[in-house]
């Protein structure tokens, strides 16, 4: 089993709900697992690039500073309950805003373009064994995310980020 980067976009009022029904999260990614375009699909799978996007965004494979590490391992806990890997972790809609203005002008080839294989073999990535031949999956994963990032950012909404 691999561990999947997972964002689905919520509502203020959806958020809120499940931060004071923690319990209830299972429910609510249950229930909005349809991935599409935007804005019908309000989830987005990055698969495994995750933690390359983390690393070649903030320098660090688990912390970094704000507004980009909010992009994959920001936010707060929300709850215990565990999704897969863990608690899901959420956003505010000022944090996705401020992370949606952060990576607006940062393209897929230029984060690319901080790939350093030695690097990612010290910090151990997941999944380690990153080469210039997963440049495309990474890129169109971060392209992805940058575009769902500011059509979350522009409705107002919050994020629920999970691995799984």
């Amino acid at each position: 089993m691999s561990m999947n980067g997972h964002y689905l976009c919520v509502t203020p009022e959806q958020l809120d709900a499940v931060r004071r029904a923690p319990t209830t999260i299972h429910e609510l990614l249950d229930s909005e697992e349809d991935e599409g375009e935007f804005p019908d699909g309000l989830h987005v799978d990055i698969d495994k690039s995750w933690h390359a996007i983390q690393f070649l965004l903030t320098g660090d494979p688990w912390a970094g500073e704000p507004p980009l590490q909010y992009v994959v391992m920001g936010g707060a806990e929300l709850g215990e309950e565990d999704v897969g890997y863990g608690p899901a972790r959420y956003l505010t809609p000022e944090e996705v805003q401020a992370a949606a203005s952060a990576i607006a002008s940062i393209s897929g080839e230029a984060l690319w373009s901080r790939f350093d294989e030695q690097a990612f073999a010290a910090a151990e990535i997941y999944p380690q064994g990153w080469s210039e031949d997963d440049k495309e999956s990474v890129v169109e994963h971060y392209e992805t995310l940058r575009e769902f990032f500011a059509f979350a950012g522009a409705e107002g909404n919050a994020m629920i980020v999970y691995l799984a």
